[in-house]
């Protein structure tokens, strides 16, 4: 068979129900390409049609394919509070140019239970007084909770925007032990 067919581009997907609501995940060959929040009938309906344009083939639903499994099992025991990192191949073909720049280096720059601010993060990817950019970079993340946006926040102590919504970054920075769990 051609491998560079339709089976080179698979996409698989599935939603999981997790204490921050359903999350969708998608994979590629080449590792987990999209997590999404809100993950209603509608909000996946339309992801997978982005994804369809965006990498070539019409995704799947598949909760079965291993990258899947073990990605919902990491997105989970993290969740739990029993793990710090993720170690999943990613599949970063859904952004580029300076927004992949910056996400890599949050990726491997920023540990858990730790912040940096949109400002401090311009700098280490060389683009000091780049906070806006940057924060157009968070909001553009196609991996939000494994690549960690949450930890993007404010210099003067402002929480900053989230796509998955305020009260889920402040519930993943009280995980993280950075805010406290929120009183209701």
């Amino acid at each position: 068979m051609d491998s560079h067919g339709q089976d080179e581009q698979r996409v698989v997907w599935t939603v999981v129900d997790t204490g921050i609501g359903p999350l969708m995940l998608a994979a590629t060959r080449q590792g987990l390409v999209n997590v999404v929040f809100h993950a209603t009938d509608a909000i996946s309906e339309r992801v997978r049609e982005r994804l369809t344009a965006r990498l070539g083939a019409e995704p799947v639903e598949d909760p079965d394919a291993p990258l899947l499994v073990e990605a919902i099992r990491q997105v989970e025991a993290y969740l739990a509070g029993e793990r710090r990192d993720f170690d999943l191949p990613l599949d970063w073909s859904l952004i580029s140019g300076f927004n992949r720049e910056v996400l890599r280096e949050l990726a491997s720059g920023v540990p858990y239970g730790t912040v940096v601010g949109y400002g401090d993060l311009a700098g280490r990817v060389g683009q000091p007084g780049g906070a806006q950019a940057v924060g157009a970079a968070m909001g553009a993340n196609p991996l939000p909770v494994v690549v960690p946006c949450h930890r993007v926040v404010e210099s003067d102590g402002g929480i900053g925007g989230f796509g998955g919504g305020l009260e889920t970054k402040r519930r993943l920075l009280a995980l993280e032990g950075v805010l406290p769990e929120p009183l209701f």
